[in-house]
């Protein structure tokens, strides 16, 4: 996962030696290099490092990884020196440097998840076999615990993939990892009855914005737009 060494495992290293964007991709990669002025391409490095762990998710059936070959076909590239890259793809945990399993179940533990349950949620992890740094023998569950992960009105939560999971207990992580293992999709987002970050049972106020996106200003005494003006 991001932060570790990337493997130099001599079979590892050619299996991905001959990596080249599969026809859709070579498309993406232009139009991404494309959008950076010229001789600005390495301002593409985490578009393509995304792009191309994606690629290789696709090939293994996973979550994706960044082999050292495939660093180093994205450098050449945007012609940036591989060391540069390598800097880029250690320090931010998107990327993973190591094998990870079908879905990367990456657990936040930072202080507000912490006080709201997560050792529960890591508990139900343990209960199925997962281990902190570690894919199941089945190739299918990758575990992780992370820092902040964006969600805190909503904590505890987990991220599986490109999916965040919120509201969680014990029982509703659990389900969502079985749902998982008997290849269903379980639903994103809050796991109890709120709107994303609104409050349980529904907003409280402004509801009406819920429905649509309704002018509340003529009821606040504020001139709706495009009134009063010269």
């Amino acid at each position: 996962m991001g932060g570790q060494g990337p493997i130099e495992d001599l079979e590892v290293l050619a299996r991905w030696l001959g990596f080249a964007w599969t026809a859709e991709n070579s498309r993406q990669a232009a139009a991404i290099i494309a959008r950076y002025p010229q001789g600005r391409q390495h301002s593409a490095v985490l578009p393509l490092l995304d792009l191309a762990q994606r690629q290789v998710g696709a090939e293994t059936k996973t979550q994706g990884w960044l082999p050292i070959p495939v660093m180093e076909f994205v450098a050449r590239e945007i012609d940036m020196p591989y060391i540069r890259l390598l800097e880029v793809a250690t320090f931010y945990t998107m990327f993973n440097l190591v094998p990870v399993g079908c879905f990367h179940v990456q657990v936040c533990g930072t202080t507000p998840c912490m006080l709201k349950g997560s050792d529960a949620v890591l508990d139900a992890c343990y209960q199925r076999g997962l281990k902190k740094g570690h894919t199941t023998t089945d190739g299918l569950f990758t575990l992780s615990e992370v820092e902040c992960l964006g969600a805190c009105a909503n904590a505890p939560m987990v991220q599986i993939n490109d999916d965040n999971f919120e509201d969680l207990t014990a029982d509703s992580m659990g389900a969502i990892l079985d749902a998982l293992a008997g290849g269903q999709m379980p639903k994103a987002g809050p796991q109890v009855d709120r709107q994303t970050s609104a409050p349980e049972g529904g907003p409280t106020s402004l509801r009406k914005m819920a429905e649509r996106n309704y002018d509340y200003r003529s009821q606040w005494g504020a001139a709706p737009a495009g009134e009063g003006q010269a």
